[in-house]
């Protein structure tokens, strides 16, 4: 296993999921990384109790996050393919702002919202 920190722009914070018998718990945040040339973007687990964390996490903070690196290996029977998977489980996060970009975004929708009575003229 390894330890790392990332650091983006909350892009996606998806629904809890949970899977077979046990009830294992996992939910997928995304965060967007742009360095100029293109834009990345880094999926993150946070799993069982760890997905409540993520209520505190709004689409457009920019946030450094810890996590740690799981690694797997997959094979349906000894004669078929050996897959490998790997997954970053997020342990821990920090806000550190928030996005003036998604502030925006959210005022213009606002706006348009606003100005979808049909009957009125918009100027």
């Amino acid at each position: 296993m390894g330890d790392g920190k990332v650091r983006g722009i909350v892009h996606l914070i998806d629904e809890t999921k949970t899977f077979g018998q046990k009830g294992f718990r996992k939910r997928l945040v995304v965060l967007q990384q742009d360095n100029g040339r293109f834009v990345n973007y880094v999926p993150l687990d946070f799993t069982q109790d760890d997905c409540d964390k993520a209520d505190q996490l709004n689409v457009g903070d920019d946030v450094e996050v810890e996590f740690r690196l799981n690694g797997r290996k997959w094979q349906r029977d000894p004669s078929s393919e050996v897959k490998y998977f790997l997954n970053a489980e997020a342990m821990n996060f920090r806000v550190l702002g928030q996005n003036p970009a998604a502030d925006a975004s959210s005022v213009n929708d606002q706006f348009a919202d606003a100005g979808q009575d049909d009957d009125e003229v918009p100027f």
